[in-house]
C-alpha cells in the first residue's frame, strides 16, 4: 500500500502550483499537477541516474519504445508499432507541432468547449482559427453536439478536430460509440483528428478509457505519463501517428519548433512508470476516487446548490456555481484572496465555462477537505 495521505511540503520548492502566490495561507487546488510523490520505481530510477553525475544529450533507447508499446497493449488493448512514435517535450508542444503539420494559416481547428486553455493559444499561435463546438450540458452530463459538429466539419475551411479524450475540464470519458460517431463525421468531411489523451490513465469506478487509436489508424494521438504519474516537470511526451507521410511532416514541425531534444530524466521516468508503476497507479486512482466521493458528500451536506459534474476521468472536478450569480473569475479571486483557497475560474477554458470552477482534488484528503470547508465558508458569506 502506498501512502497518499503523506503531506509533502511543496511551498518554497519553486513549484508553480504553490509558489505562484506569496500568501502562505492559500491552499492551491487549481493547476493540474498532483501533491503526491510519484511512484517509488520512478524515484529510484532517477536517484540512480543522478548518482552517475553526467547529464549530457540523451539518446532515446529501444527500451523506451518497448515500454510504451507494451503498456498500451497490456493495459488498453491498443497495439502500437515503434515506428509510429515521435517523442517531444510535452503534450502542449505536441499539440502545436501537430497543428503546424496538419494545417495552413487561416484554417479552422474545431474543439469542444469548454476546453483546456492551452488549446486556444496553440491554435492561434499557428495562425489558425479557433472554431468552437460547445458541449451539450444536460443537468451536469456533458455530451457532444453531433449535429453542430457535422455542420462545422462540412465547412471546408475547417481542417482539424482537436479532441480531448478524456475531456478536460469536464472529466468526461468518451465511450467507443461516441468516438466512433465523431470519427465517422470527420472522415465523411475529410477533417483530420488530433486526440490529446494525456489524462487517459486516470479513470474511476470501473470506467475504461478507449484509445482513439483503436477507432482508426488515421488520427494523430498525443500522450504522456506526466499527469498520471505526476512528472510534468520532467518534460516528456509522445506523438503516435501511423501514416508515414504525416509522421514526416510532424517530425519536421518538431524540429522547426525546436522541441526535439528531451532530458534523460524524462526518458527514464517514462520507462519506470510503464514498466513498474502499474500497482501504484491503480492505488492512486482508488485514492482519488475516494477524494471525489468525499467531495460529493461534503457538497451535498454543505453546498447542495453547487452542481458537481460526474467525474469519470482526470482529477479535476467541474463545479457549476452559477446559482451565486457571480462571474467565475470574480468568484475565483474572492476565494483566493478572502477564502484562502485557489481554484481555476471556468472562463479560463472559454466563455462556455462561465459560472463554473475547476477544482483539483489530487492532494491528501484532509487538505482537500480543508479547502472545501474554506469554499463553503466563503459561499455562505456571499449568499
Amino acid at each position: 500500500m502506498y501512502n497518499f495521505d503523506k503531506d509533502t511540503k511543496r511551498k518554497g520548492t519553486n513549484c508553480y502550483k504553490w509558489d505562484v502566490t506569496d500568501d502562505r495561507e492559500v491552499i492551491p487546488m487549481w493547476v493540474a499537477d498532483m501533491d503526491f510523490q510519484t511512484a517509488p520505481a520512478i524515484i529510484e530510477a532517477l536517484k540512480n541516474r543522478v548518482e552517475h553525475g553526467v547529464f549530457g544529450y540523451t539518446k532515446v533507447p529501444d527500451e523506451y519504445y518497448n515500454a510504451i508499446t507494451n503498456w498500451f497493449d497490456r493495459r488498453h488493448g491498443w497495439k502500437i508499432e515503434k515506428d509510429w512514435i515521435l517523442y517531444t517535450t510535452g503534450v502542449v508542444p505536441a499539440v502545436s507541432v501537430a497543428i503546424k503539420a496538419m494545417t495552413e494559416p487561416g484554417d479552422g481547428v474545431i474543439l469542444h468547449t469548454p476546453a483546456y486553455n492551452c488549446f486556444f493559444s496553440s491554435i492561434r499561435n499557428n495562425g489558425c482559427k479557433v472554431v468552437e463546438s460547445p458541449l451539450l450540458n444536460d443537468d451536469g452530463h456533458f455530451s457532444i453536439d453531433y449535429k453542430q459538429l457535422e455542420t462545422l466539419c462540412s465547412d471546408k475551411s475547417n481542417k482539424v478536430l482537436l479532441l480531448c479524450n478524456p475531456h478536460n475540464p469536464t472529466g468526461r470519458l468518451w465511450t467507443r460509440e461516441e468516438l466512433q460517431r465523431v470519427y465517422d463525421i470527420c472522415h465523411k468531411h475529410k477533417v483530420s483528428i488530433i486526440a490529446d489523451e494525456i489524462h487517459c490513465e486516470l479513470t474511476y469506478n470501473g470506467e475504461r478509457y478507449v484509445p482513439f487509436g483503436t477507432i482508426t489508424d488515421d488520427a494523430v494521438i498525443l500522450g504522456s505519463p506526466s499527469k498520471a504519474f505526476n512528472i510534468a516537470g520532467l518534460q516528456i511526451a509522445n506523438i503516435i501517428c501511423k501514416d508515414e507521410s504525416m509522421r514526416m511532416r510532424i517530425d519536421k514541425a518538431i524540429n522547426i519548433n525546436e522541441v526535439c531534444d528531451v532530458n534523460p530524466f524524462g526518458v527514464l521516468a517514462l520507462m519506470a512508470a510503464y514498466n513498474e508503476g502499474e500497482q501504484w497507479l491503480d492505488e492512486l486512482c482508488q485514492y482519488i476516487w475516494g477524494n471525489y466521493q468525499a467531495l460529493c458528500r461534503f457538497m451535498a451536506e454543505n453546498l447542495p446548490q453547487v452542481k458537481i459534474t460526474p467525474l469519470q476521468s482526470t482529477y479535476l472536478v467541474w463545479a457549476d456555481c452559477s446559482y451565486l450569480g457571480i462571474k467565475s473569475e470574480e468568484l475565483a479571486n474572492k476565494l483566493e484572496n478572502e477564502g484562502k483557497v485557489k481554484f481555476s475560474p471556468g472562463t479560463m477554458y472559454g466563455d462556455t465555462g462561465e459560472g463554473f470552477l475547476r477544482i483539483n482534488i489530487a492532494c491528501p484528503r484532509e487538505r482537500m477537505m480543508e479547502g472545501l470547508r474554506r469554499m463553503a465558508d466563503m459561499f455562505n458569506k456571499i449568499k
